[in-house]
């Protein structure tokens, strides 16, 4: 048995064909039992059987394998996915070659058919079957497998391993797991299942990786009053007594990671697609009307991608529900998607514009899933962007389609920064990552396979052009459709359908971390490329790319493009040229750094509205990015800012306050007698835009000025604008006086919880108090999501202790924890050392889920000083553990990074006077 212990990988001599599994949970004392009976082909003998299984109880004596004779005649031929005849070999060797697959198919039928009523004979029965008990059973906790050795090797051919098992309903928010909600007062539970990546063995023995697909047929014993709800439709329900068994359709080949269940109590509303199939938004009793906006959202998108992908939806039924305790945003479960609250539920007298936008979002990203992961499925988390990547940029293609007004290709380029700021650090990794043990796994569910992906796929889609693409990703579905694929499979299927060199081009992505920034200069009339790995920490990386350019001269009526191969390259240009903006519209992957003129140029031209919002965006993160990195000055970087002062776009703004955040915090450490100046001068920049907007919604604004409003406010608050916060307490103390005020919409109330939280100190408590009890007054999720948010806002360090300690209590869901760590600057040493304090509590709450990872980089992440990462490094010398082994190196060079900025600015000459002048000027 020990050399299957420390394997990545479970060894491939039996392969699971189908499941057949039945589960009894009990939602009173949160165990579970089942069974489970997996078609087995052992495709070489052997006297193991090994699988995946955790924190479950085998009972040993139920543990059988049954050979049945005669079966390698029903195996499918290599390289088939569908049986022949016989052992053939592969069609493609034989006659059979001659032959459509659809006949095949059907003679395959008859050949079952009459095979099985050949051997149904009882006088037949000892050639039909054999049964096989295991000799030994070792259930390696470490590992997460299951070995079971026979006295005697097992022929090859197909069979049933039965096993019989116990387990627990956890409160981990992974594997089978109990979740809580209220009905009637009364606190109940209900029973649900998140299974990627690794989890479906923890609620029953099976062959956990994403290649070892199979078909499953589920039942369930559950309480006669609750529902039920699997992958597939019920086909037959039998009802003794307070219990009921609920028997499901067999589902269609797919891996374990999308086995989905769910029991508790539930109301829903219905709707479906033009070619019926059926579409339900599940939630907690009474909460039906919330689930109305994502079930519309879903039934636009299916029909949708039902078009882009020239593939229709495969399956009956798709059921969405919302889950009160749920570790991600959402899960793709085929047929049964999982979500939590704040991604599904939309109230529309309570939920803000973000909101909406929030479960749109997320509902075509899992929705995509369906084709993208589910369909066709990564061969191994190795591939973990072909579903990531793919469903990040689907999703805002689809919303694009359903709510154009949002302009969600802008907002796309939110998605593409917070890919760019991962993969500038040193501890970074690629897309296209090795995985070996399954604790790795959990970490690449990160910006890197979400965003970095997508923005890659964007880029290639703006290279191929927008009709190409979608022909070839058709081809590629069909292709793949109900099998794994990897990497090269997509690009080989691109390669195909645009005559270009896919492969070649994508490979410098997606095998190697990080990205380029592209130097772009003026000389002797012709315009010079350099590319160079940028790198935050100022270190000079080897990487190269092959980058696709796209550039404009003083107007977007004439780009000009071409592949930067090499690692330079120039480009002739015309006398008296104006602006030069290069990777126009933001559709590359990289940054680019202008010289000093051409920067002036681009910062005259953002002033006269000459460019575009995702240029303006992209000039603003790019010198953003070289100021952190060190290769501009933060006094440029202001003075860049300061041109964006009549900026209304939502998009460009929210980016223009999210810098504003990091430059006050950096400020407070390198220069604290600026610390004033500075935010007075972000509260000037946010005044054009306050004033346009407001505190009121107006008749017929836009979803992105609803949205805006919120932001701008917030961030006048948290910079200290007095005019804000004295309004921001009138009406939140209308609020108090009355919820359904409106003067204070959804749209503003964080803000006004943040303005409120700017006055509270140990002798002032009762605008914190005042949150509380609207937090445990509220049943919205969105809501309390606000408020935790708002919380750690205070500079008060005394009443942020207080809020850890209430993040960390029974009133607050192990999901929502996270929400209350942003804590201000003021806060940083107090949650560091409540950190230190409950580390061993949070590693035992959060420590197997994704979760933990936001403890450490909330945390950690903003410090700015040298000793501090030392220190940080210390204390996390014996007590880090492989979840969280990537993210502590991340968190400790972004403090670094931030130390050496912090000289930088310090060494910076006439850095007081420039912050002087734009005052001044601005005033």
């Amino acid at each position: 048995m020990e050399q299957f212990k420390g394997q990545p990988r479970l060894p491939k001599f039996a392969s699971p064909k189908r499941y057949d599994i039945r589960l009894k949970p009990d939602l009173a004392t949160c165990k579970f039992s089942g069974s489970v009976a997996i078609d087995l082909d052992i495709v070489s003998k052997t006297k193991f059987i090994v699988l995946n299984a955790a924190d479950l109880s085998i009972q040993k004596e139920t543990v059988s394998f049954t050979h049945k004779a005669f079966s390698s005649y029903l195996r499918p031929a290599p390289g088939r996915t569908s049986p022949v005849l016989g052992s053939a070999p592969s069609s493609s060797s034989t006659i059979l070659s001659l032959f459509p697959s659809a006949v095949l198919n059907y003679l395959w039928q008859w050949w079952q058919r009459l095979w099985t009523w050949f051997f149904s004979f009882p006088t037949l029965e000892r050639f039909r079957t054999k049964v096989f008990e295991p000799c030994k059973i070792d259930l390696v906790g470490e590992d997460e497998i299951l070995v079971l050795e026979f006295p005697e090797t097992l022929p090859t051919g197909i069979g049933v391993l039965a096993i019989d098992f116990d387990g627990i309903l956890n409160d981990k928010m992974k594997g089978f797991y109990r979740s809580t909600y209220k009905h009637n007062g009364e606190k109940k539970n209900m029973a649900v299942t998140q299974f990627e990546p690794v989890d479906a063995r923890r609620c029953f023995p099976c062959w956990d990786e994403p290649a070892c697909k199979a078909t499953f047929k589920i039942s369930l014993d559950v309480p006669a009053d609750l529902v039920a709800l699997s992958n597939m439709p019920m086909v037959d329900e039998k009802v003794e007594g307070h219990v009921k068994t609920v028997f499901y359709q067999e589902s269609p080949i797919m891996s374990t990671y999308l086995v989905a269940v769910v029991i508790g109590l539930f109301d829903y509303v219905e709707d479906h697609t033009s070619d019926g199939v059926k579409v339900r938004v599940y939630c907690q009793v009474g909460k039906q009307n919330q689930g109305k906006f994502a079930l519309n959202v879903a039934v636009k998108t299916l029909e949708f991608y039902r078009e882009y992908f020239a593939v229709p939806y495969s399956l009956p039924k798709l059921d969405m529900i919302a889950i009160p305790d749920f570790a991600y945003g959402a899960m793709e479960n085929y047929g049964l998607v999982t979500y939590r609250e704040t991604a599904l539920l939309y109230d529309e007298q309570h939920s803000a514009a973000a909101n909406k936008q929030r479960v749109t979002i997320v509902v075509t990203h899992e929705l995509a899933h369906q084709w993208f992961g589910n369909l066709v499925t990564m061969e191994w988390w190795t591939h973990l962007w072909l579903n990531e990547g793919f469903a990040t940029w689907v999703s805002y293609l689809a919303a694009d389609r359903l709510f154009p007004e949002w302009e969600s290709w802008t907002q796309f380029l939110q998605e593409s920064v917070e890919g760019l700021r991962l993969d500038e650090l040193a501890e970074s990794h690629p897309i296209e990552v090795e995985i070996n043990p399954a604790g790795e796994i959990s970490e690449i569910f990160d910006a890197i396979s979400y965003r970095k992906g997508a923005s890659v796929i964007r880029m290639l889609q703006s290279y191929l052009g927008a009709e190409c693409f979608q022909r070839s990703l058709a081809a590629y579905i069909k292709r793949h459709a109900c099998s794994n694929a990897k990497t090269e499979d997509l690009w080989t299927a691109l390669e195909e359908g645009s005559g270009e060199p896919v492969n070649k081009l994508m490979n410098s992505w997606t095998k190697q971390k990080g990205y380029p920034v592209v130097s772009v200069k003026i000389n002797d009339n012709k315009l010079e490329f350099e590319q160079s790995q940028f790198l935050l920490s100022g270190s000079h990386g080897d990487g190269q790319w092959i980058v696709p350019i796209i550039f404009c001269c003083g107007s977007y009526d004439a780009c000009q493009s071409f592949l930067l191969e090499t690692k330079s390259a120039s480009i002739d240009l015309e006398e008296n040229e104006a602006w030069i903006k290069v990777n126009v519209d933001q559709t590359g992957f990289y940054r680019v750094k202008y010289d000093e003129d051409l920067q002036a140029e681009l910062s005259y031209a953002i002033e006269t509205k000459m460019l575009s919002a995702t240029d303006r965006f992209g000039i603003l993160d790019d010198s953003f990015a070289l100021c952190m990195a060190r290769q501009q000055s933060l006094t440029s970087l202001l003075t860049l800012m300061a041109a964006y002062g009549e900026e209304l776009d939502c998009t460009v703004l929210s980016n223009l306050i999210s810098i504003s955040y990091k430059i006050a915090r950096i400020a407070a450490d390198a220069t604290p007698e600026l610390v004033d100046s500075i935010r007075h001068f972000f509260i000037i920049l946010f005044q054009h835009s306050a004033e346009k907007l407001g505190w009121e919604a107006k008749a017929g604004e836009s979803h992105l000025d609803a949205m805006l409003r919120g932001q701008i406010l917030t961030a006048l608050a948290e910079f200290g604008d007095e005019p804000t916060l004295r309004e921001a307490s009138r009406r939140f103390h209308a609020f108090l006086n009355d919820r359904s005020t409106p003067l204070l919409s959804p749209d503003i109330r964080k803000a006004a919880y943040v303005a409120v939280m700017q006055t509270v100190n140990a002798s002032n408590r009762s605008g914190f108090e005042s949150l509380l009890r609207v937090y445990r007054e509220t049943d919205l999720s969105q809501e309390k999501t606000r408020i935790l948010e708002s919380l750690a806002s205070c500079p008060d360090p005394n009443i942020i202790l207080e809020v850890l300690g209430f993040i960390l209590s029974s009133e607050v869901r192990s999901q929502d924890a996270v929400s209350g760590l942003a804590v201000c600057w003021e806060g940083r040493e107090t949650a560091w050392n409540w950190l230190k304090e409950n580390w061993e509590y949070i590693a035992k709450t959060w420590g197997s889920g994704v979760l933990i990872r936001r403890f450490v980089s909330s945390i950690v992440s903003p410090f700015a000083s040298f000793e501090k990462a030392r220190e940080v490094e210390d204390f996390f010398a014996t007590r880090s553990q492989s979840s969280i082994a990537r993210t502590l190196k991340q968190s400790i060079e972004r403090v670094n990074i931030n130390a050496h900025w912090v000289q930088s600015i310090q060494n910076e000459e006439n850095f007081a006077e420039t912050v002087d002048e734009l005052l001044y000027g601005k005033s």
